[in-house]
């Protein structure tokens, strides 16, 4: 039985709680005040935060990193290993607050980066603040062109054995956190909030990584509360509240992102919910030669409230709708072996399931079982649309499957 909101609720307060203690079993504790960091949301706190993971990774010893409560302003930091012992943890109990002047943080496109650790937790009650809406608005105003580039603001890079906990993450000018190149990573317990309209701000991106399981999060923002870009293997993501958003969303593949093949597979998705979003439970890829493939993913398990296309795999990908890379031709990514089973709830739209696949490259083994959409309260209303597919249906399927 699917999990109910307020349980997922208290699960993520609990996780909160319990995961900001900052004293390991024989463990030093670096507090950060201690190195000269002041709580008043206004003095750099870059260099004591360095200072004291500089001590903590150098230790023999299990060690923690510790954020007291307060507002602790960060122009830009990243923090490097590997460390001497694989128990190093990030204990955040405060607010940790980006430069309210966009482009003060650098041109990296990172805020807050963990790189080249193992067995690193990150975790605690408390906040990442990316104070991205002055950047959004600027980007309104005058277009990409006319703005710094924007910072995502946790970033996870090239390390293995993480875990990620009890953080909540408000604002961020672009991702929120971001999993790149990494073995073994747990996200678990994580709030992300941004408003509807705030452009790019993909709640969690994995890119380049395997074994990486996302549990228990609420994501409110304006572009993918999940987004699952090329390099991905072995996923598993169950428990995750989202909307407003663009959904949980395999891509965009094909965009020509530096790799030979751009591949996504062995991929779970279970027990979620989708309120008001623009998608649900998505693949997208754009037009072009790009070769690749998406196989082995199964979405389980999901309820839609209002959501415009509750099912959909895109391969015409075109956001902006002109001006698109490979705009017209067939995409030669290859989508394969897609489960889709137990999904229920309301469209916004009269179709409900949209399977437009590459004519090059047709989606094959598709398979819907125990589907029930509506649309207008009115199971009769929904439709579905099918282009260049092949599937099956197993036991009750609404609407009615064009496969």
């Amino acid at each position: 039985m699917a999990m109910a909101k307020p349980v997922l609720s208290l699960l993520v307060h609990l996780h909160a709680a319990l995961l900001f203690l900052p004293d390991p079993a024989g463990g030093a504790v670096y507090n950060v005040l201690r190195y000269g960091a002041r709580p008043d949301g206004a003095t750099d706190a870059a260099g004591p935060f360095l200072r004291a993971w500089a001590d903590a990774c150098r230790s023999p010893r299990p060690a923690t990193v510790y954020v007291p409560p307060g507002r602790y302003l960060v122009r830009s930091a990243t923090f490097t290993g590997p460390c001497h012992s694989s128990a190093v943890t990030f204990a955040i109990a405060g607010t940790v607050v980006a430069p309210a002047r966009y482009g003060a943080r650098g041109s990296s496109g990172r805020w807050i980066t963990f790189e080249n650790m193992d067995g690193l937790v990150v975790s605690g009650g408390g906040t990442l603040d990316g104070r991205g809406r002055a950047l959004w608005a600027c980007r309104r105003r005058g277009g990409q062109r006319d703005c710094p580039n924007p910072t995502s603001s946790l970033t996870i890079a090239n390390s293995r054995n993480v875990v990620v906990a009890g953080v909540r993450s408000v604002d961020s000018e672009l991702f929120h956190v971001v999993v790149l190149q990494c073995h073994g990573v747990t996200v678990r317990g994580v709030t992300v909030e941004a408003p509807a309209d705030s452009p790019n701000t993909d709640g969690i991106h994995m890119h380049m990584s395997s074994h990486v399981s996302v549990y228990d999060a609420r994501i409110s923002t304006g572009d993918d509360c999940i987004s699952i870009g090329p390099g991905n293997s072995h996923l598993w993501i169950e428990r995750v509240a989202c909307g407003p958003g663009h959904g949980i969303s395999i891509g965009s593949l094909g965009k020509q992102q530096g790799m030979e093949v751009e591949a996504v597979q062995n991929v779970t998705v279970k027990t979620t919910w989708f309120t008001g979003t623009m998608n649900g439970l998505r693949i997208k890829t754009w037009g072009g030669s790009k070769r690749g493939f998406v196989t082995g993913v199964t979405f389980a398990d999901s309820t839609m409230s209002g959501v415009d296309n509750p099912i959909i795999i895109d391969q015409n990908y075109c956001p902006d709708s002109s001006g698109c890379p490979g705009a017209g031709r067939s995409s030669s990514i290859r989508i394969s072996d897609v489960r889709y089973v137990g999904i229920r709830g309301s469209s916004a739209t009269p179709v409900a399931v949209n399977f437009d696949c590459s004519r090059s490259n047709p989606c094959s083994g598709i398979s819907l079982q125990d589907v029930a959409l509506t649309y207008q309260n009115r199971p009769a209303a929904a439709k579905s649309y099918c282009r260049n597919v092949q599937g099956t249906t197993l036991g009750l399927v609404l609407p009615p499957s064009c496969l």
